[in-house]
């Protein structure tokens, strides 16, 4: 089964029940070949026998202090950032990939640990019975946060012209974290001139249940207004729409 396929079928089930750890390694094996995703997920059981306590700072501790996971603050854009198996070579990641690792990493050792899609900055939240939730950001070595402390990244991440907002903090499902990772790499492939990768991130995003069915022709048209015709052209052929493709072509002649 090609990863498009698969990824589908993953998606397509009940979002409860999608397994974030394998339709994200799938997107890696589809902008990042050779991935065997089987056995990238036989990485992340392996940290997870290693994780000697049943807690989100223990997780933590593990991934960001003993295996040295950090944040790419140098190059934050590299599309690898994006690709599991490339943040765990790499040992870097931005906060999405750095906290989907750390969430699937706690639900192997029973854990339900949550994305939080902050603005400009996702993070994980852990709710202990009896107990208020605790926030974590994994792009900072798993620092432990309080709801000031979210705040403050939310300001460094979007500047002060934008209003902090407690919904923030609410947990978020697996299509929108999958979706934010694909938005991730089409805003590289977009700045990168790289329609065919533009076109494969998008047919994906497509995938997801709710993704906006206009996204491919707002891109094309984008492009279009940069005058990067040759580009939108080629998204679209990508996503099949050849007539308004050859629209494009024509304004190269």
């Amino acid at each position: 089964m090609d990863p498009l396929t698969r990824f589908q079928e993953l998606v397509n089930g009940p979002e409860a029940t999608v397994p974030l750890d394998e339709a994200a390694m799938l997107i890696a094996a589809q902008g990042h070949p050779p991935v065997d995703v089987a056995a990238e997920l036989g990485r992340l059981d392996e940290l997870a026998t290693r994780c000697r306590e049943p807690t989100a700072v223990r997780v933590m501790e593990l991934l960001f202090t003993e295996e040295g996971l950090r944040g790419d603050v140098d190059t934050y854009g590299d599309p690898r950032n994006s690709f599991l198996p490339d943040v765990l070579d790499r040992r870097l990641g931005i906060p999405i990939t750095l906290s989907v690792l750390a969430m699937e990493v706690g639900r192997r050792v029973g854990l339900q640990l949550q994305g939080i899609g902050m603005p400009g900055h996702f993070l994980v939240r852990d709710d202990e019975p009896g107990g208020g939730p605790m926030f974590f950001d994994p792009f900072a070595g798993g620092t432990l946060l309080d709801e000031a402390g979210c705040a403050a990244r939310f300001r460094a991440a979007v500047g002060s012209g934008y209003a902090w907002d407690r919904s923030f903090l609410a947990p978020v499902g697996a299509h929108q974290i999958l979706a934010r990772m694909l938005a991730n790499l089409r805003q590289h492939y977009l700045a990168a001139a790289d329609a065919a990768s533009l076109g494969w991130v998008i047919r994906w995003r497509q995938a997801i249940p709710g993704a906006d069915p206009d996204e491919l022709a707002a891109v094309a048209g984008t492009l279009a207004r940069q005058a990067r015709f040759a580009e939108a052209a080629t998204l679209l052929e990508a996503g099949g729409r050849n007539a308004e493709a050859a629209r494009y072509r024509g304004r190269l002649n």
